[in-house]
């Protein structure tokens, strides 16, 4: 088994399913914030970019030239939402100019190859090219998440891609069944009889 090129396939998907997230929406949809954080999905596609750059171009003594939001004396949090003046084009090849370079380190080093990541803590600074790539396709995997749901929350699109949904076939009527039933238990098993809507709900 080549332990390598299956956690890149790993790697690789996710990143497609988290992109695609911005497929056939509007600029105001793909920037817009559905938390309470702030989280959105151009947003998520400019911080797993950032990420990437950092844990397998810097890291391993590969840095990428890209600069980032912070090095001009811009917020901390400046990856994680798209500013006005930011294209999604911008961001997006960012993203694929992010993969490709990730990509070519580990193409380039062997999985024993130690880096050294200077925000994690002294006994842990000194990962493996292998920790490193699984500690990646873990928070790119998180952050796919995190746009499954933010989709869904916007449009009602569901399901990790569009070629591999990942969600029964049910019609939007079935899904409503299917929610009243589980709101219905949730209701239940915190005590309230009632199966109406909540305060907030619609």
């Amino acid at each position: 088994m080549d332990e390598k090129r299956e956690l890149l396939g790993y790697l690789r998907t996710r990143r497609t399913d988290l992109v695609a997230k911005l497929d056939g929406l509007g600029e105001y949809d793909a920037r817009r914030p559905m938390t309470p954080t702030g989280t959105s999905l151009l947003g998520l596609v400019k911080h797993v970019a950032y990420v990437q750059l950092g844990y397998l171009g810097e890291v391993f003594g590969r840095p990428s030239g890209r600069s980032y939001p912070w090095d001009d004396g811009s917020e901390p949090d400046a990856d994680l939402w798209a500013a006005p003046d930011e294209s999604r084009d911008e961001i997006v090849e960012l993203y694929r100019f992010s993969a490709a370079h990730a990509d070519a380190t580990v193409g380039a080093l062997p999985l024993d190859a130690v880096g050294e990541v200077p925000w994690w803590p002294p006994e842990r600074r000194h990962p493996t090219l292998h920790t490193v790539l699984v500690h990646l396709c873990v928070e790119v995997a998180r952050h796919a998440g995190h746009a499954d749901v933010v989709r869904e929350l916007i449009d009602g699109r569901a399901g990790m891609s569009p070629g591999n949904p990942n969600v029964p076939e049910r019609t939007p009527g079935e899904w409503a069944v299917f929610r009243a039933r589980i709101e219905a238990a949730a209701r239940r098993a915190g005590g309230s009889a009632s199966t109406g809507a909540a305060a907030g709900d619609g």
